[in-house]
């Protein structure tokens, strides 16, 4: 079955379509992807052997590859959005769950490099909810 996912960065700039499917979910808390994404962890698809083909804006990306590592970021010049890395090297791409127009069909697996948390990231499960910002 092809699966078959859109998505785009804040701007709009950037706009892709990615044909495959999504094997693993991650939320991973480690500190760089803790420092990229400002939040308390990414949330990360992983699409082994998928297809990403770049709508539009593919000259307003930029690639960050940390030396060394197999840590990397593709995000958008202009607004600062991560889009999708192909990493053809490891046969797969990794999407950011943030940057997708459509469902997926997966939900998060796990939580990993937990040993990374910020000190903040505990219970927030019991933090106060509101649909929309907080009148005062």
């Amino acid at each position: 079955m092809s699966h078959i996912h859109t998505g785009s960065c804040l701007c709009g700039a950037v706009k892709f379509e990615l044909k495959g499917e999504f094997k693993k979910f991650f939320l991973c808390h480690c500190s760089r992807c803790r420092k990229t994404s400002g939040s308390a962890h990414c949330a990360s698809l992983f699409a082994p052997g998928a297809a990403l083909r770049w709508l539009s804006g593919e000259e307003k990306l930029s690639l960050y590859r940390l030396e060394d590592t197999n840590f990397a970021r593709t995000f958008c010049s202009v607004c600062g959005s991560n889009v999708p890395t192909d990493a053809k090297s490891r046969g797969l791409v990794v999407v950011p769950a943030g940057c997708l127009n459509t469902d997926v069909d997966i939900t998060p697996q796990a939580h990993i490099f937990i040993n990374s948390k910020s000190n903040w990231d505990e219970d927030l499960a019991s933090v106060p909810a509101f649909e929309g910002m907080p009148s005062s």
